[in-house]
């Protein structure tokens, strides 16, 4: 894959949404905040980070998440490249949730932009947001601080979160999956699955596998170390390796997708789906 300033993102894109943005706009609000300050109110001094995560730049940063330059980036440059509108494809993802969950978990949660739509939608749920990476935590707090929305973000790893077993009725990541090896993404979802009630959903809203294949160039556009094995995958396939039922992908405008699928009833030692064709969650029927 190309590097550096031979990225296609490099040569023909990056100065184009350069001309959209308002660079010295982005470094003022950069330079007002004390980053290390207010990352310390989300940082969890005793969580080690995985080397798939340090090791790696993403989007061409160096440091990738890890740089407080990257969460100031995210949202500007984002709204530009999640065609043909970052909210219509973030909120694909509520859009899909059966009935009204009442506590929901939105991992990978970066920027908190999805964090916040699903709080919007379902305003009587307790919504919590969980990232590697303090400083995508500092935007997203300021973000939910703004619309006066109460959000819970925290820092954590999405494969091994700490919460209680069965304690959510929705679980969810968006854009989460591409960043990650294949193994990081099973055990995502098994920790998903081990966090959902019986009866609960997750959905995963990522990029296109199927577009991916076939477009070579939309994995040249950015660096990316992991999405081309993404690509080649299925979450169809990794889903049903953490135990969920009712699996299903759709695609989501030409260049992503969501997948949903439901932590089967639990009957004694073992995990059966009900016998119902309505695929109402059993925590959405009162």
């Amino acid at each position: 894959m190309a590097t550096g300033r031979e990225t296609l993102w490099e040569k023909f894109l990056a100065p184009v949404v350069r001309l959209m943005i308002d660079e010295d706009a982005l470094r003022a609000e950069y330079e007002s905040l004390n980053w290390e300050m207010e990352s310390d109110r989300f940082r969890n001094p005793s969580l080690p980070l995985p080397e798939y995560y340090t090791s790696k730049n993403f989007h061409g940063v160096k440091g990738g998440y890890l740089n407080p330059g990257a969460a100031t980036s995210y949202d500007p440059i984002t709204q530009y490249v999640l065609l043909p509108n970052e909210t219509w494809i973030r909120q694909g993802v509520g859009d899909r949730v059966q009935g009204f969950p009442k506590r929901i978990l939105d991992l990978g949660c970066g920027t908190g932009s999805t964090t916040v739509l699903l709080k919007q939608k379902f305003p009587q749920a307790e919504v919590i947001g969980v990232d590697l990476s303090p400083y995508m935590l500092v935007v997203a707090d300021r973000k939910a601080t703004k619309q006066g929305l109460a959000i819970e973000f925290t820092q954590a790893n999405a494969e091994q979160t700490g919460f209680a077993d069965e304690s959510f009725d929705l679980v969810t990541a968006s854009l989460l999956f591409h960043e990650t090896p294949p193994f990081v993404a099973i055990n995502v979802l098994r920790e998903a699955f081990r966090l959902l009630k019986p009866g609960g959903e997750v959905i995963i809203l990522d990029g296109n596998q199927a577009t991916l294949r076939q477009t070579e160039w939309l994995m040249d556009i950015f660096e990316e170390p992991y999405i081309r094995d993404y690509a080649e995958g299925s979450v169809d396939a990794w889903m049903g390796q953490a135990g969920f039922e009712w699996v299903r992908t759709e695609p989501h405008w030409w260049t992503n997708q969501i997948s949903w699928g439901v932590k089967p009833s639990v009957v004694g030692d073992l995990h059966q789906t009900t016998t119902a064709i309505d695929e109402t969650p059993q925590w959405a029927m009162g």
